[in-house]
Parts: structure tokens; C-alpha cells; sequence
């Protein structure tokens, strides 16, 4: 995927404002083998943020209802987007019907033996697995991925390499973390997949970004 926000204006508004994390920080040369991650939450905190799509600031989503916290550090891939391509996969994998991408970036947890204090981060990370969870008719594709020369998790290739108590926590998480008193929720996580698939995932949502945030690039465009 061609970087459309590494010309010299974009990188000229970068020194002198901070960038977007959705929009404004790239992807990475090697994506999507190796991706940027935006960090929102990690595992010391008890609420939930997430990432204001106007301003590009952390606001607090939630308080988070139980005491279970997610065993990884949790965020976005940036320039991604969970569109057309990606509810056609989704429908593709599971035999579903009317499913759309939940329009937001794709999702990705970060696994990592170090203590990360706080969100508001960059990481690079390299994805080796994913769930497909669906919330209500609405593709939520979790991305897993161990952070970059890890100590502990960094020889991990593949979903299969991890440690199946680490799988279900983080099932457990995603599978109750909406919760909240008085409101109904329909999340499921259909499949578990491997490397293979978390790549094709990530490359969808390249391909909807682009379709969806064209005249980004050509706003910022060098002619």
C-alpha cells in the first residue's frame, strides 16, 4: 500500500502539529507484517479509552463493570479501516449474512512481558493471530500480536505458539467488556484464526482505508 501521508507537506505538518493516530501516523513500510499500533488501554487501567475520532485525543469510554482486565495492551492499527472488504470477508468466513465492518480502524492487542505504565503510545508490532467477533450485524475483527523483540513473546509466529489461558482471557475480555447496567449487547467470537488470516484482515482494511479516506492523501497530496 503506497503511504499517502509520507510526502513533504505531510511531513511538514507533523513537526509542527501532533498527528492523528487514526489518520496522520503511518502504517509502517512493512505492513502487514510488521504494523504501528496506537495504544489506548492497558492493562493497569480500570476504565476504558478510546481514541476521539475528531480531535485525535484519549476520552474515556467507560468505566469498565468487572474486575477482569485485558492480559495485553490494546489499541488500533492506524489507516485501517473495518469497511465493505472487510464485512464480505467476515460473511465469506462464516456464512453470515448483511454484515458490515464496524467502521473503525482494525482493532489490535499487543502482547509484551514488559510493565506499560500508560496509552497514548506508538509500538511496533508483528500480528500472529485474531478473532473474528461479530457485534450484532457489525464485523469487529480483533487483531493479536506480539510487540516487536519481545523477550518473552517475541519467537511467537503464530496464534498456535501462545499459551491457551493468554487466548481465553482475552476471549473473556472482548466477550464481557461491553457490558454495562441496563444495556443489552450481542457480541460473539465465531473463529479463532491464525497468522495467515490476520494478515488478509489487516490488507482489507489497508484497501477499505483507502476507499473510504481517498481525499485524505489527495488533500495532502504534493503537486
Amino acid at each position: 500500500m503506497t503511504d499517502r501521508f509520507s510526502d513533504p507537506i505531510g511531513r511538514l505538518m507533523g513537526l509542527r502539529y501532533k498527528s492523528h493516530p487514526w489518520h496522520g501516523v503511518n502504517i509502517g513500510p512493512k505492513a502487514p507484517k510488521i504494523v504501528t499500533a496506537f495504544i489506548e488501554v492497558v492493562s493497569t487501567d480500570t476504565v476504558k479509552y478510546e481514541v476521539d475520532k475528531e480531535s485525535g485525543y484519549l476520552r474515556i469510554d467507560r468505566p469498565q463493570k468487572y474486575s477482569n482486565v485485558i492480559p495485553a495492551i490494546y489499541g488500533f492499527i492506524p489507516q485501517t479501516y473495518c469497511g465493505k472488504l472487510i464485512g464480505e470477508y467476515c460473511m465469506e468466513k462464516t456464512g453470515r449474512t448483511n454484515i458490515n465492518g464496524d467502521g473503525d480502524p482494525i482493532d489490535i492487542c499487543v502482547l509484551t512481558e514488559k510493565n506499560i505504565a500508560h496509552g497514548d503510545i506508538l509500538v511496533s508490532a508483528r500480528p500472529i493471530g485474531g478473532f473474528r467477533m461479530i457485534d450484532g450485524n457489525e464485523a469487529d475483527d480483533k487483531i493479536i500480536a506480539v510487540l516487536s523483540n519481545d523477550v518473552v513473546y517475541g519467537h511467537f509466529n503464530d496464534l498456535t505458539d501462545c499459551p491457551t489461558i493468554i487466548i481465553e482471557r482475552l476471549k473473556h475480555y472482548f466477550l464481557t467488556y461491553k457490558d454495562m447496567p441496563g444495556r443489552d449487547h450481542n457480541c460473539e467470537i465465531t473463529h479463532t484464526y491464525g497468522v495467515d488470516e490476520a494478515l488478509e484482515v489487516i490488507k482489507r482494511s489497508m484497501e477499505d482505508y483507502v476507499h473510504k479516506f481517498e481525499y485524505l492523501g489527495n488533500l495532502l497530496k504534493h503537486e
